[in-house]
């Protein structure tokens, strides 16, 4: 069978380059602050348009259009403080990767019609190939270089709407993939049926009832548990002028109200206490009469210093002293708790480099707590954007999340509301309720169906006493969550690999002469 030649981009590129630029612009509404996210959809669509067509070089143009416009604008906190260099460069290289996961995404929309013309390669196979090339990028953007980053994917955005209860089922990646998937086989339907055959829209129409109508997957209630957090308001950012202790005293001071009432735990953010009480004496026994005065012990958080190793450190801490038990940070956050490959990087940046002066030690015990009988599952600020870190305290017997965060270092930014759609969206990811709470605000107890039950609002001192539902069972989120990573990020990659060398083949038996006498 002769093979079909290579489909027209949909646009051509002087349309293409604005559209993949909208596209980027207007996905930005559906997270936090706006947190619009019917949004996403039109967005993803129209960069999926863009792209269709396109050979390479067009395709790493429009696709670093589409990463620019988004990542500039969404990542745009990072330059609260540090200015506009730590901004640029991480929007830049967000934006190459963005760029280089473009090119498969455009080979997929060239190979699969020339190998699979017909209906269920247009309306099926290419759709589900274009998504799970999407959902890749996602992931490598999420783990290279150094860890990687994973702000921005589609699934966190559907977090207010009435699909999040998907990931429950197929992760955040999961989720991520049937976003794209709808869009991209609303695409080919109206490219190929032109609304003239109803029956060509039926796989588009199921992906979209599996989004609107699949339930959150239940856990079985465990009881409940009675949980004091507070948020300090200290000057807990890393420019605030503060004396000594400040941070931890302004801790002391919004937990007085909660002495004398009944806790199971009283919870502390991230960097609560701005001395290493395993090395403080005094820091010690502060904590150890705070937990005296509640009556129940303490789920703190601190800089920790173990030979030359500094870790960011949660602690459980009891009025018989402690450390009991520790949890140390496993994702430090690159060019900000840490610098990897300094020798390199500061020459570039001596000042900024020169500011960071600690080196953070990546963690390597269990994310999970035994609170009086309760698993405490753990996550320190932007450990809470790894799917392994929550995943691993779901599956090692957390019943409930407490996450501790530090936002102070972009006060008046969006940084603090995306990061708590992250919390919202591990809620109802494993089914466990989660505290989230914060140095400075936003802190808030989620249920496991993601809804508030508690909170705080930003900038202000203040706590929260609440009976948090306890929950057991793991969802499939959890379970299959790592499978459904590889087989739809390295399953696509071989999958393309597959189609290019279908084409390859095809190609060459096309051009191969036909033997005399045949009448070719």
């Amino acid at each position: 069978m002769p093979l079909a030649d290579p489909p027209r981009p949909i646009v051509r590129l002087a349309f293409a380059a604005p559209l993949s630029t909208a596209a980027g612009l207007l996905l930005v509404a559906a997270f936090p602050a706006p947190a619009l996210w019917p949004v996403a959809f039109p967005a993803v669509a129209m960069a999926l348009v863009a792209l269709a067509g396109r050979r390479v070089w067009s395709a790493v143009l429009v696709g670093f259009l589409f990463g620019a416009a988004f990542f500039s604008v969404n990542l745009l906190f990072t330059a609260r403080y540090l200015g506009p260099i730590p901004w640029i460069a991480l929007s830049v290289l967000e934006s190459l990767l963005t760029a280089a996961f473009a090119v498969p995404i455009a080979l997929a929309y060239r190979w699969m019609p020339r190998i699979a013309p017909g209906s269920w390669g247009r309306l099926v196979l290419l759709p589900t190939l274009v998504a799970a090339l999407w959902t890749l990028r996602e992931q490598i953007v999420g783990s290279w270089p150094y860890g990687g980053f994973p702000w921005g994917r589609i699934g966190v955005s559907q977090v207010n709407g009435p699909f999040a209860e998907v990931a429950s089922w197929v992760g955040m990646s999961g989720l991520s993939f049937l976003v794209v998937l709808f869009c991209a086989m609303v695409i080919e339907y109206v490219r190929r049926a032109r609304f003239r055959r109803p029956l060509a829209a039926l796989p588009a129409a199921l992906v979209l009832v599996v989004l609107v109508a699949l339930p959150q997957f239940p856990t079985a209630e465990a009881g409940s548990m009675r949980v004091g957090a507070v948020q300090g308001n200290g000057p807990a950012g890393y420019f605030d002028q503060r004396e000594r202790n400040a941070v931890l005293n302004a801790q002391l001071s919004a937990s007085a109200p909660l002495f004398g009432q009944d806790m199971d735990v009283l919870l502390w953010p991230e960097g609560g206490v701005d001395s290493d009480p395993t090395r403080s004496a005094a820091t010690a026994a502060v904590l150890e009469e705070l937990s005296r005065r509640v009556d129940a012990p303490l789920l703190v958080s601190a800089v920790t210093e173990r030979g030359p190793d500094l870790y960011n450190s949660a602690l459980l801490w009891t009025a018989d002293g402690g450390p009991q038990q520790t949890y140390d940070k496993r994702n430090p956050v690159p060019f900000g708790e840490y610098v990897p490959d300094r020798a390199f990087w500061e020459p570039f940046a001596p000042d900024l480099i020169g500011l960071i002066g600690r080196e953070y030690t990546p963690g390597t015990a269990s994310p999970v707590f035994d609170v009086n009988g309760v698993g405490v599952g753990l996550a320190i600020c932007f450990d809470v954007i790894y799917d392994d870190v929550v995943w691993d305290g779901a599956d090692q017997g957390a019943q409930v999340f407490m996450f501790q965060t530090n936002n102070a270092d972009f006060r008046g930014t969006d940084e603090n509301l995306q990061q708590l759609a992250f919390a919202r969206m591990r809620a109802i990811e494993t089914g466990r309720s989660v505290v989230n709470l914060s140095t400075v605000g936003t802190s808030q107890v989620i249920a496991p169906d993601g809804a508030t039950l508690d909170q705080l609002p930003v900038d202000v001192a203040g706590h929260m006493i609440t009976d948090v539902p306890l929950r057991t069972g793991l969802t499939p989120a959890v379970v299959i969550g790592p499978a459904v990573k590889i087989v739809l990020g390295w399953g696509s990659l071989l999958a393309l690999m597959a189609l290019g060398v279908g084409v390859l083949v095809r190609g060459r038996t096309n051009k191969t002469p036909a033997p005399e006498g045949t009448g070719a």
